[in-house]
């Protein structure tokens, strides 16, 4: 278990004025704009031993594990509940078996502790096509079963790289109120310029250059899918691109979907640091992991910034 941080973080007040709980909490990128913004995390929880050492050296508490194994009554009243909860069921990448995938059933579990302790605010976040999953039955299944615990539901896709992100990267934000006489309108496209130089550092060390292998690897399997007429392959970037394709866990396997190019020598991947900060995170964030378990939380993770605009819309309604 990680020791205890004394010092607080940027992101952490001394005063708060609402309370929520962190499901499935990652490395607690949903957590940060909800501290800043006045709140007091009661309870967390997240299943993965290297996220929970993660979790831990950053905010000082290390998380309760499986979910489906705490009783609702054990966790502490609460004003709004944060569950960025797993997407794979429903991702383009995976299997798309959405509720039949025993990862899917994980929403019940959020229903359940929901039922209990009927709080006031949910914040439920997913990839995009968790919205058309089964010609949209999967998110009315969703919102029906919200709507029977009493809550009025607004859904909307936002993308990371219209709130100052240099990454394109959509996702479904799903908020719920116990008040139905409140009208939530998600935060509006910030449209702010953006350019991928802006969170690269400076000197990079040479093991995040792709070898004469993999690199040849890249071109030659771009070069067979470009054949066969489709666009599969390595994505290449310099610091003038305005944003990149989508992080996604695996990219510690072969940094594919995100490479950077070098002047006379192969392209690298992302730095962890440069991948904290693709995802918005703070600068005093601190991986206390692998580079390989790095960038799966990274890429499992969420963009800071969009969590933020969304945050500020819900606080506003609550005060």
């Amino acid at each position: 278990m990680a020791k205890l941080f004394k010092d607080k973080k940027s992101w952490q007040k001394d005063k708060s004025d609402f309370t929520f709980i962190d499901l499935f909490a990652g490395m607690g990128g949903i957590r940060i704009p909800f501290e800043e913004l006045g709140g007091k995390c009661v309870f967390t929880s997240e299943f993965d031993k290297f996220a929970q050492d993660t979790y831990a050296e950053n905010f000082g508490e290390f998380p309760s594990g499986d979910v489906t194994k705490i009783k609702a009554e054990e966790i502490p009243a609460f004003d709004i509940l944060l569950a960025g909860f797993p997407c794979q069921p429903f991702s383009n990448a995976g299997l798309k078996k959405g509720f039949d995938d025993t990862r899917g059933t994980l929403f019940f579990d959020i229903a359940r502790i929901v039922k209990h302790h009927k709080p006031k605010v949910l914040f439920l976040e997913n990839v995009k096509g968790f919205r058309s999953h089964d010609k949209g039955n999967t998110f009315e299944t969703l919102k029906s079963t919200l709507e029977d615990l009493g809550y009025k539901v607004f859904a909307e896709v936002l993308n990371a790289k219209d709130f100052g992100v240099p990454q394109n990267r959509e996702r479904i934000y799903i908020i719920a109120f116990s008040d139905h006489t409140i009208e939530f309108k998600h935060p509006k496209p910030k449209n702010t310029v953006t350019r991928l130089g802006d969170i690269l550092e400076k000197e990079v060390d040479e093991r995040y250059t792709i070898s004469d292998k993999l690199w040849a690897g890249h071109q030659r399997r771009k070069k067979e899918h470009k054949e066969k007429g489709n666009g599969f392959g390595y994505c290449l970037f310099d610091e003038d691109s305005e944003y990149t394709s989508t992080m996604s866990a695996r990219y510690y396997k072969d940094g594919s979907e995100i490479l950077i190019k070098q002047k006379g020598k192969n392209p690298r991947k992302l730095s962890p640091k440069e991948a904290l900060r693709l995802q918005g995170y703070p600068e005093d964030y601190i991986f206390p992991v692998s580079d390989t378990q790095a960038y799966k939380q990274c890429g499992n993770s969420v963009a800071v910034p969009v969590i933020r605009e969304v945050a500020k819309n819900i606080i506003k309604i609550l005060r």
